[in-house]
């Protein structure tokens, strides 16, 4: 399984406003929408963190070199990315005159936060301090927007490593969080050595542990010794007959 970290930095829409609190901007207040600036993104399992961006690379060229990156990706992890970094990508594409890239899965982060947990904060550079993975790369917040608007060197070479960090954070919180992850993409279906798999990790370490029910089925249930995830067998155990009972409506 080929697992892609993402995450995308944009350049805020310029628009005219009188008022700093309440305000309901009109279409023709805007004067520039806003636009990717640029990305950062690793295959899990891998050291080297890619990096392009309109400064570096030009816009068709910055954006090429990601669709081909999810082209490629069976699952993509990001924060936040189901309602911002995946349709601001989309938005790019199509603007292009692309076609969408080849499905892939979805991992997002701060969905699984929200679910599993109820944190002070769920913004990303609270819960990696929280569970004591280090934090985001510091700035001087929106004047290093500005400053890479405006073409500035060193104001790129920043905003680079705070892309950079923002992906190796999110596969440490990933790596941290991974038992924790419901519905995780199956590693199993990515094995061809006849052994179970932990859908999450895809270890064969597994620990037969208790019985998972529904309201007429009993399944066997496992413990990842690996991740710590837990799983079931994809079968009940009533055996094949019984199934086949069952469907063609004898039981």
């Amino acid at each position: 399984m080929k697992i892609l970290l993402l995450d995308i930095e944009t350049a805020p829409n310029r628009v005219y406003v009188w008022g700093l609190f309440k305000q309901n901007i009109a279409l023709n207040q805007i004067e520039e929408n806003g636009y990717t600036l640029c990305w950062s993104a690793k295959w899990l399992g891998t050291r080297e963190v890619l990096f392009s961006s309109l400064h570096g690379d030009g816009k068709e060229v910055m954006l090429q070199r990601i669709y081909e990156l999810l082209e490629e990706a069976d699952v993509v992890i990001h924060y936040n990315g189901t309602s911002f970094d995946i349709p601001t990508l989309n938005q790019e594409f199509v603007t292009q005159g692309w076609a969408p890239p080849a499905p892939f899965q979805q991992i997002d982060m701060l969905q699984v936060v929200r679910r599993q947990f109820r944190l002070t904060s769920n913004k990303l550079d609270f819960v990696a301090g929280y569970l004591g993975l280090g934090g985001k790369f510091q700035h001087k917040g929106m004047e290093l927007w500005r400053e890479c608007m405006a073409g500035d060197d060193k104001a790129w070479k920043t905003m680079e490593r705070y892309n950079k960090r923002d992906v190796t954070l999110l596969e440490s919180l990933y790596k941290r969080l991974l038992p924790w992850i419901p519905n995780h993409p199956n590693f199993g279906l990515f094995m061809d050595d006849g052994k179970k798999h932990c859908p999450n990790c895809g270890s064969d370490k597994l620990q037969k542990r208790g019985r998972s029910y529904t309201a007429v089925m009993t399944y066997q249930r496992y413990r990842c010794n690996g991740c710590g995830a837990w799983s079931k067998e994809r079968f009940n155990d009533m055996g094949a007959e019984a199934r086949k009972k069952i469907v063609k409506g004898i039981v």
